[in-house]
């Protein structure tokens, strides 16, 4: 148990070390997911509690002054648990919403510390200190990173035990609720992502891949690959030259020259 909970906690420090590296989105749970299933042993389970997990933190998103729950500490407890207890995506959704929930009011707490390390940052950067810059960018991170790391592997280590007692506390009617709704988030989140990404211009394309996958069984990497080729042709990356001497840009040209 202590193994795993130190190798699980290291996968929290992967995650948070992300947002240091320029936010690849390794900290999705679609991503610290499976590599927490691969720990425990059920790689196949944690790639499923990931991809659900990954729709419901879907949305969660930081806008203005808003910070969403910490998805990081909530998916990989949540699905490690999960995979513990020999519970399927129904305990993880449960769980995963109140843990990052309470890793984020702990955030806040340390948060209220940060301020002392940005003006150092602030100092450095008067001075022309681009080490002391980084160095207190660095040393934020790793604040993060300890607290996750902690966070993770002392949760882990000492609240298998409660987890199974709340979820034993849970009715059945509720987790049977979890698992109609994990049901439903796939179309749920395709739809979410339908109202971005679907605009006059593209509705064309994306039927015509439905008609693809539907009425001619062409697999998903065709699809994928004719798209592609679509995309190259429709916009010239091919033969560059044709951009630029396209009507429209030769319009705009003119109107510069008209400055």
């Amino acid at each position: 148990m202590l193994v795993k909970a130190i190798l699980i906690s290291l996968v929290a420090a992967f995650a948070m070390f992300d947002y240091q590296l320029g936010s690849l989105y390794a900290f999705r749970p679609i991503v610290t997911c499976p590599l927490v299933g691969l720990i425990l042993g059920n790689l196949p389970a944690g790639l499923a509690i990931g991809a659900s997990l990954e729709l419901l933190f879907m949305g969660n998103i930081s806008i203005g002054a808003y910070v969403p729950p910490d998805e990081k500490v909530g998916s990989i407890l949540a699905c490690a648990f999960a995979i513990t207890l020999g519970k399927g995506t129904e305990a993880a959704l449960a769980l995963a919403m109140p843990i990052a929930t309470i890793s984020l009011a702990i955030s806040n707490v340390i948060n209220g510390l940060m301020p002392v390390i940005v003006d150092k940052a602030d100092v450095a950067a008067a001075r022309g200190d681009l080490k002391g810059v980084y160095a207190a960018h660095w040393a934020i991170g790793l604040v993060g990173v300890v607290k996750d790391v902690l966070l993770v592997g002392f949760a882990y280590y000492l609240g298998a035990n409660a987890v199974q007692g709340i979820l034993d506390w849970i009715p059945s009617f509720i987790m049977d609720g979890f698992g109609i709704a994990a049901n439903i988030l796939p179309a749920m989140g395709f739809a979410m992502l339908g109202r971005l990404v679907l605009k006059r211009e593209v509705m064309p394309f994306f039927f015509l891949g439905f008609l693809l996958a539907s009425y001619m069984n062409v697999p998903s990497l065709g699809v994928a690959l004719i798209a592609i080729i679509i995309g190259i042709e429709k916009f010239g990356l091919l033969n560059p030259q044709a951009n630029t001497d396209s009507p429209q840009l030769a319009a705009e040209g003119d109107d510069d020259d008209d400055f």
